[in-house]
């Protein structure tokens, strides 16, 4: 109904972010390395604010799921955030991914939330807060001054576990020397790797080296066959 505002937990299902959740399937390596650390450890005092930013894929949501798991966090997303009745979260910590996409006025609110007693506000975005666009000037002065902490794009070892979710998804045993070499030859990028299992996978045949090769240089599964 417009206007009618939700409590926390008539909104928990529905807001609850669509990402991997749990530390066992969270992969480190040098490129989240820094990001995992901080994460570990924080928040270290009560009313604090961070972001965590970086390109798609690089598992910026899944790190932020963790820490809501291990804290506690009630996770939201995005613009849903506007419908929920934020005095309800006064006293407690809260993962909003796909920050950006929240409102002015939600944003402004969640960042004041975080300051009680209990209360962290983990924010998660592509951009960094510094260039999200915002009207309000008081809103635009809290997120400038924000702790932001950078996740680098995929590298080889992030790279791989995404080609082993991709084909595990599909029910895909790759033979042993295909995931290496998919990592040297594909963008690193999520959706790349997404791409090349999908085009792969329409092959129907034993996913081997020599087939991801001429996957790969014929650039479109039709020319296959």
């Amino acid at each position: 109904m417009p206007g009618h505002t939700l409590t926390t937990d008539q909104l928990r299902l529905p807001l609850q972010s669509d990402v991997p959740t749990g530390a066992a399937t969270f992969v480190r390596s040098p490129a989240n390395a820094h990001a995992a650390s901080v994460l570990d450890r924080w928040p270290d005092s009560a009313g604090q604010v961070m972001a965590i930013c970086g390109p798609e894929g690089c598992g910026k949501s899944h790190l932020a799921a963790v820490w809501a798991e291990r804290v506690g966090a009630l996770a939201l997303n995005g613009s849903e955030a506007s419908h929920i009745d934020l005095l309800s979260l006064e006293g407690r910590p809260v993962l909003l991914d796909i920050a950006q996409d929240a409102g002015d006025e939600t944003l402004f609110h969640l960042i004041n939330l975080a300051q009680s007693d209990g209360g962290a506000l983990l924010l998660v975005s592509r951009p960094s807060p510094r260039k999200w666009q915002v009207a309000l000037p008081d809103l635009r002065s809290r997120l400038d001054a924000i702790r932001v902490v950078a996740i680098d794009e995929p590298d080889d070892t992030i790279l791989a576990a995404i080609l082993r979710t991709r084909f595990a998804e599909r029910s895909i045993t790759p033979a042993e020397d295909v995931i290496d070499y998919l990592i040297r030859r594909i963008d690193r990028s999520a959706a790349a790797a997404a791409d090349v299992v999908a085009r792969l996978d329409e092959t129907h045949r034993p996913v081997t080296k020599p087939l991801a090769r001429q996957v790969l240089d014929a650039g479109e599964t039709s020319d296959l066959f």
